[in-house]
């Protein structure tokens, strides 16, 4: 394991100024988005959609990643261009989702645990061989009901932890993501008692798996109310105590944390990065993002799977791409998109 190359390819995931785009929606979650916009989900449509994000020139100036689904990452553009190849040349790097997904715990009252182990070591010689360079996985934490369990987070932090040392083995920097749900009628106390308890076995499973804190990103929720509870955090709240929980749990050698939107809409997780960024500007590590729907959401509208709206498309996603730039920075306000609209 070469810890100076995962980290110079970490540094470069979480450069101020950028983040990474999440194009790793499975194939049944992406037909669920294009069906809100009257989109049949074949192939060539999601090629095509994709294409038409890493070839917007503006928009990639302000991405330094982007994650990928199996597909995507095997599939050529319109003009035979590999896909990877385009994400390269616009200066960002190339990752990969390798998890398959949250499945029922056993004996666990409905608690979940990711999957996806088995033939992960040889998926990611082939992953490096097609360019990948990162890689993600995922776990799900509920926050209602008296739960998770320690059995939930336990289970789920070593999978993290032995998927993360198996991509470390092969140079490829993984991205730890442990998330907490926020769809639920949970206060935000809840939230960050769950959140913390949750990095800091995560953050121990790692320990133990020996795996390289230089070398890796974290993909956490930011500590947040749930979408049913009726007090609603300020952003200022949300920022402080995010902050807070991370100060507690994450050690100063990892490069980067890239904060996932979880269901936010597309300014509020502009709006709370920002005021992390702005409130608290000497941190160990970046704070940047990761998002999906909350970049995505605007250009996938504005095309609605036809070639010439692909300019609107593509201007909507720059626009997106750029207000989170700024806000890794500290640098939005609110003012902007109103200029923008």
């Amino acid at each position: 394991m070469d810890i100076g190359a995962l980290n110079a390819i970490a540094r470069k995931m979480v450069t101020r100024g950028k983040g990474i785009l999440a194009a790793d929606e499975s194939s049944g979650t992406i037909k669920k988005r294009f069906d809100k916009i009257g989109v049949e989900s074949t192939e060539t449509n999601r090629r095509d959609y994709r294409e038409l994000l890493f070839r917007s020139r503006e928009g990639m100036k302000y991405i330094s990643g982007v994650i990928l689904y199996d597909e995507t990452i095997r599939q050529k553009a319109k003009d035979g261009t590999p896909l990877v190849k385009l994400i390269e040349e616009a200066g960002a790097v190339p990752g990969i989702k390798v998890d398959t997904g949250a499945k029922p715990l056993a004996l666990s009252g409905g608690e979940t645990i990711t999957e996806g182990l088995d033939g992960l070591r040889e998926r990611f010689v082939e992953y490096h061989k097609l360019g990948a360079r990162f890689a993600k996985w995922r776990a799900t934490y509920d926050p209602t009901g008296g739960r998770p369990s320690y059995n939930c987070i336990n289970a789920n932090a070593q999978a993290l932890a032995r998927y993360a040392a198996l991509a470390q083995e092969n140079g490829i920097v993984p991205i730890v993501e442990p998330e907490v749900l926020m769809d639920g009628d949970n206060d935000i106390e809840a939230c960050e008692r769950v959140t913390e308890w949750v990095l800091k076995e995560t953050f121990q499973q790692l320990y133990y798996a020996n795996v390289a804190m230089e070398g890796m990103v974290l993909k956490p929720n930011m500590v947040i109310s749930g979408m049913k509870c009726a007090r609603q955090a300020g952003v200022e709240e949300v920022a402080d105590r995010t902050v807070a929980v991370l100060k507690r749990c994450v050690p100063a050698a990892v490069p980067g944390i890239a904060f996932l939107s979880g269901g936010q809409s597309d300014e509020a997780a502009t709006a709370h990065l920002n005021a992390m960024n702005a409130r608290h500007p000497n941190l160990p590590w970046a704070l940047t993002f990761s998002y999906g729907r909350a970049l995505q959401a605007a250009p996938q509208k504005a095309w609605s799977g036809k070639s010439e709206n692909v300019p609107a498309a593509q201007a909507a996603f720059a626009h997106r791409a750029h207000m989170n730039g700024l806000a890794t920075t500290g640098q939005w306000k609110p003012d902007l998109e109103k200029k923008a609209a």
